[in-house]
């Protein structure tokens, strides 16, 4: 039985498909302001690729925020109407948290604009920072105090280099740990801004 793995909520459009537990393809590249336009696509021809029909498909995971406010919008609705139509449970992530290190615990960023950050820290499946936006001179020093830390996610726009995982692989791995959501209908992007 197949998974769907799907993100859109920053600059990447990430689409994937596991098998008992093991990744057999991941499809990621930036696809910036134009993830709605790919994602059905690439799902698409990767179910093609390794012959999937519907009843193969057992779950969906989606990365439901936070992160660009179209973007998050896209994955989880797709993953979403899949779950409801093909009635399959739907799991969410945080898509910050799918930008962790294994094993480190791991300080993830998005830009969320106007000076600020989207950050969360994360250890395994551990949460060490809950889900927040902090202005990026709080988030220099918040890196510059916890040196052992390990910086993940596109930094360039702080002026520094982060760690990239493979985001579908993330939330492959933490699938074991997530609960199905009760009612499909009623999950919401996480956006944090007001």
């Amino acid at each position: 039985m197949f998974t769907i793995l799907l993100d859109s909520s920053n600059r990447e459009l990430a689409v994937g498909l596991s098998k008992d537990g093991c990744v057999l393809k991941s499809i990621i590249y930036e696809a910036w302001q134009a993830q709605s336009e790919y994602m059905i696509p690439e799902l698409d021809k990767l179910l093609k690729e390794f012959e999937v029909k519907k009843e193969d498909i057992k779950d969906v995971v989606v990365s439901n925020g936070p992160g660009s406010y179209t973007g998050v919008r896209i994955a989880v609705t797709i993953a979403k109407v899949m779950a409801c139509v093909l009635d399959i449970p739907l799991y969410h992530v945080s898509s910050l948290q799918i930008l962790k290190c294994d094993k480190k615990p791991s300080i993830c960023l998005i830009n969320a604009r106007s000076n600020r950050s989207y950050i969360g820290v994360y250890e395994n499946d551990k949460c060490l920072l809950n889900d927040q936006i902090m202005e990026n001179d709080d988030v220099l020093k918040f890196i510059n105090d916890h040196p052992n830390y390990v910086v993940c996610g596109d930094t360039s726009y702080l002026g520094i280099e982060g760690y990239k995982s493979n985001v579908i692989v993330e939330m492959n791995s933490l699938l074991c740990f997530l609960k199905p959501i009760e009612n499909s209908y009623a999950l919401r992007p996480l956006y944090l801004k007001d």
